[in-house]
C-alpha cells in the first residue's frame, strides 16, 4: 500500500488529478495521520508499506505509568547512521502522536519517553529487547533488509540455551544449530564447524537475537546455502574472565554438540569489545581459531606483538570491519591496520561502511558479508560494495576553537555548546536531519564542561537547528547566523552537487536583495519586504520585468524566504544557469487580518512605485507555502485573472463555493500546488482540495507529492521546481 504519490502523476501540461485516486489517497492518510483513541490495548505504532511510521501515545496512559508531563519523544534508531535520536511527538487531543519516514528497510528499535527521563514500553507492541526492557522492535520490509525477515515457517534452525560453569559460576550461551542438524552418534556425520560469536561488554547474548536478528540472518542464508551448515554459538560480553570463560565454553559446546574440535573448523567474531577479544584469541594464540572477525572492533594493543608467521599460517581469514566516523572503532581500526601491516600479518578489510556507526544495523551486514566466507575457500577478499577506504583518523576540532557546527569530509558534522550549560541534565541538538528533513533531536554527550556531538553522514542540503538543553530551546551561540522570526534557530550548509543549487554563487555574480518599506493601511504602520532584483536590473527598461510575489507562512515573516527557504541562491543560480526569465521576486509580510486588501492596495503598489515591474497580469506571479498558500489561492478565487501564473505550497483548495472557475482557467496560465508527504500534516486536507478541484473543473497542476514534511526542505524543493516554470506560456 503506497501512501503517496512519489510522481506517479507526472502532467506536461494542465491535467486534474483522479478523483478516485485523490478519494482513496485520502482514506489511507486518514487511517495513517488520524488520532488514535486513548486505550493501551490499540496500537500505538503503525507502519506502512512504504516506511512511514505512524505513533499515537495515549496521554492518559503515560499520565498513569510516569505522571504528568510537558513533552513526549521516541526515542529510537532513527538518527544519522541509524545512531540513536528522539522524535518529538504533537499533543492532540488525548494523543501524543507523529509520522516519521520513509523509514530505509531494516530492524528499529524505540522506547517512549516523556520530559527526558520518564520512559516507558509500548505496550501494544510484543516485539522487547530482552536486555532493555523499555524497548520496542519493529521491521521495516524491503529487499536489502530481506535477510531479516522470518525464514518461512519449518525452514529455520533452533536456538537453544547452554549452560556451563567457569570458575564454579553458572554461564549461559545460546547456540544456534542449522536445519537438519543431527547430534552425535554412530550414524550421525562427523561433526559440523563451529562459529563463537561475541557481544560486546555490558550487552547480553539475547541481544543477537533481538536487535542482531542472528537467528533469521543465519535461518535465510542457510535456506539459500549461502553458508557452510555450522553451530553457532552466542555469548555475552561480561564473562568474568575473558579468556578462561572462552576456553570453558567451548569445552561445553564440544561436549554437548555434535561439533569438530580442531582449529580448521572453529571461528570467532564480535562486536566492539566483542570482537577486540576475538581478535585477541585469535592473534595472541593462533592456532586455536581458522577464522576470526572484528564488527567494530577495539583492539589497538598487542597487535605489533603477534607472531606474524604463526598466524599467517594458522589463520585462514582475518577479517576487519567498521562503520564511518561516528564509529569508535575507526580510529581505532585506522591504528590497527597499520599496527598488523608493519608487523607483516594478513587479514581482510570490508571498507568503511558510509552509513553505519557503531550499532546493530551495522552488525547485522557484518555478520550477512562474515558467515559466507568460513569453512571454505573464497576468492573474494575485497570490501563490501559502497564501501571506502580508511582515510587516516577523524579528530574534530579542540573544543572551543571553532564556530559550531563543524563541518567534515563527507557530510559528518560536529556540534558543540559553549560552558554555559556545564551543570545541564539532559543536551540534544534538534535538526531537520530525519528522512525528508523532519526534525530529530540526537543527543549530546559531556566533553569537559562543553557538551558535543558527531553526526552524519548527512546529505549535501540547508539544515537549521537549535540546541534544547533541560527542555529549554535555546540559540547556538557560536554560529552567527540568525532566522529572525525563529530567535533560537542556526543554519549551515553541507556543500556538495545535490546542494548547489542552495549555495552562494560567486561574488558580485548574484541578483541583489533590497528592502522595500511601504505604508500599510491594513496594518496601519510602516512594513518591509524584500525584493530580489536578477544580474544586469535595468531600472529604465523599456519593458517592465515581470513580478513574482512570494509569500511566507504562520509564524513566519518577510525575512524567512531570504535565511530559511534560500531563495536568493535559488534564483541567483537558476538565473546564472540559463534557467529563468529576468524577474523581480518580492517577498512581503503576510501577517495581516486581510491579506487581499494588504497585497493588492500596498505591497504591489509600492512595488511598482519603486521597480520597473509589469501591471500585465500576464507578467504577473504569486506563490506563498503553507498560510501564504492559503492567502494565495484566497486571491486566486476572489480575482481570478489577476495574477497569470499561481502556486500553492503545502496549502489546501478549501471550499468550492461561490468560485468562478471559468474566470481561474481563463485567466490563469499556470496554477500549481505541492504538498508534502504524509508527514507533512497538511496532507489530507491538501487531498481534500484536489478532491474539490477535480469537481469543480478546476485546471491545475499536481507534479505528485515532494517527499518531505511541513517544512523548508520541501519549499525549497518547491520553489526550485516553480520559478522556472515562471513567465514561459
Amino acid at each position: 500500500m503506497s501512501l503517496s504519490y512519489h510522481g506517479s502523476v507526472r502532467p506536461t501540461g494542465v491535467r486534474r488529478l483522479s478523483a478516485v485516486v485523490v478519494a482513496g489517497v485520502m482514506a489511507i492518510a486518514a487511517v495513517l495521520l488520524a488520532p488514535r483513541p486513548a486505550a493501551a490495548d490499540t496500537p500505538w505504532l503503525d507502519v506502512s508499506d512504504d516506511g512511514y511510521a505512524s505513533f499515537s501515545v495515549p496521554a492518559a496512559y503515560v499520565q498513569a505509568n510516569v505522571g504528568q508531563v510537558s513533552q513526549v519523544v521516541i526515542e529510537g534508531n532513527f538518527g544519522p547512521s541509524s545512531g540513536w535520536a528522539e522524535f518529538g511527538l504533537t499533543r492532540r487531543g488525548d494523543v501524543w502522536s507523529g509520522v516519521l519516514g520513509p523509514l530505509k528497510p531494516g530492524l528499529y528499535s524505540y522506547q517512549v519517553t516523556g520530559d527526558d527521563s520518564k520512559s516507558l514500553k509500548d505496550p501494544t507492541n510484543a516485539a522487547g529487547v530482552a536486555s532493555k526492557p523499555l524497548w520496542s522492535t519493529f521491521l521495516v520490509a524491503g529487499d536489502s533488509a530481506r535477510l531479516l525477515a522470518d525464514a518461512p515457517e519449518g525452514q529455520g534452525g533452533k536456538v537453544e540455551t547452554l549452560t556451563y560453569e567457569v570458575k564454579k559460576q553458572e554461564r549461559s550461551a545460546l547456540v544456534w544449530t542449522p536445519p537438519g542438524y543431527q547430534a552425535k552418534g554412530p550414524k550421525g556425520p562427523k561433526g559440523y564447524p563451529v562459529l563463537f560469536l561475541q557481544s560486546s561488554k555490558g550487552q547480553s547474548a539475547t541481544d543477537w537475537l533481538d536487535l542482531g536478528r542472528a537467528k533469521q540472518i543465519l535461518d535465510n542464508l542457510s535456506a539459500q546455502k549461502a553458508i557452510e551448515p555450522m553451530v553457532v554459538v552466542i555469548s555475552d560480553g561480561d564473562g568474568p574472565d575473558g579468556d578462561k570463560d572462552l576456553k570453558d565454553l567451548r569445552k561445553a559446546v564440544g561436549d554437548t554438540y555434535n561439533v569438530l574440535r580442531d582449529p580448521g573448523h572453529q571461528a570467532i567474531a564480535g562486536v566492539s569489545e566483542g570482537g577486540s577479544q576475538a581478535l585477541r584469541a585469535a592473534l595472541t594464540t593462533p592456532g586455536r581459531f581458522a577464522y576470526a572477525g572484528s564488527f567494530s572492533g577495539l583492539l589497538e594493543e598487542s597487535a605489533g606483538r603477534v607472531d606474524a608467521k604463526a598466524v599467517n599460517r594458522d589463520l585462514k581469514l582475518v577479517r576487519l570491519y567498521t562503520g564511518n566516523v561516528t564509529d569508535p572503532a575507526y580510529n581505532a581500526t585506522v591504528r590497527l591496520t597499520k599496527a598488523l601491516k608493519q608487523a607483516g600479518v594478513r587479514y581482510d578489510f570490508d571498507g568503511v561502511n558510509p552509513d553505519g556507526g557503531a550499532n546493530w544495523g551495522a552488525w547485522q551486514e557484518n555478520l550477512i558479508d562474515f558467515v559466507p566466507r568460513l569453512f571454505h575457500t573464497v576468492s573474494d577478499h575485497g570490501p563490501s560494495a559502497g564501501h571506502g577506504p580508511l582515510k587516516g583518523e577523524f579528530t574534530p576540532p579542540p573544543a572551543g576553537t571553532t564556530p559550531t557546527p563543524f563541518v567534515s569530509e563527507g557530510g559528518f558534522v560536529t556540534f558543540e555548546t559553549t560552558t554555559d550549560f556545564k551543570d545541564a541534565k539532559h543536551v540534544t541538538v534538534w535538526a531537520n536531519v530525519a528522512p525528508g528533513g523532519s526534525w530529530l533531536r540526537m543527543p549530546m554527550s559531556r566533553d569537559g564542561d562543553r557538551w558535543r556531538t558527531t553526526v552524519g553522514p548527512l546529505d549535501p542540503w540547508f539544515y537549521y537547528y537549535r540546541v534544547i538543553v533541560d527542555r529549554v530551546a535555546v540559540k547556538d551561540a557560536s554560529n552567527p547566523t540568525k532566522v529572525t522570526s525563529e530567535p533560537t534557530w542556526s543554519t549551515f550548509l553541507v556543500p556538495g552537487e545535490r546542494s548547489r543549487l542552495l549555495s552562494d554563487v560567486p561574488e558580485g555574480k548574484g541578483g541583489k536583495v533590497e528592502s522595500l518599506t511601504y505604508h500599510s493601511d491594513v496594518a496601519n504602520q510602516d512594513r518591509t519586504a524584500l525584493v530580489w532584483t536578477p544580474p544586469g536590473y535595468d531600472p529604465d527598461r523599456a519593458e517592465p520585468y515581470p513580478v513574482f510575489y512570494l509569500q511566507h507562512g504562520s509564524g513566519q515573516s518577510y525575512t524567512d524566504w531570504v535565511e530559511m527557504g534560500r531563495a536568493k541562491q535559488i534564483l541567483d543560480h537558476q538565473f546564472l544557469d540559463g534557467d529563468l526569465v529576468p524577474m523581480v521576486v518580492v517577498m512581503g509580510n503576510g501577517n495581516v487580518s486581510n491579506f487581499n486588501k494588504e497585497l493588492l492596495d500596498n505591497i504591489v503598489p509600492a512595488a511598482r512605485a519603486h521597480y520597473n515591474v509589469s501591471s500585465d497580469p500576464s507578467q504577473q506571479a504569486l506563490a506563498g507555502l503553507s498560510m501564504g498558500g492559503g492567502q494565495t489561492i484566497g486571491v486566486l478565487k476572489a480575482y481570478p485573472g489577476r495574477f497569470a501564473y499561481v502556486a500553492a505550497f503545502s496549502a489546501g483548495f478549501g471550499g468550492g463555493t461561490g468560485v468562478d472557475v471559468a474566470a481561474i482557467n481563463s485567466g490563469t496560465k499556470l496554477f500549481r500546488v505541492y504538498v508534502g508527504d504524509v508527514t507533512d500534516f497538511v496532507y489530507p486536507s491538501f487531498m481534500a482540495g484536489l478532491t474539490t478541484m477535480n469537481d469543480l473543473g478546476v485546471h491545475y497542476e499536481f507534479d505528485g507529492v515532494t517527499p518531505g514534511p511541513h517544512g523548508w526542505d520541501v519549499w525549497q524543493k518547491n520553489l526550485i521546481d516553480l520559478a522556472p516554470r515562471l513567465f514561459k506560456r
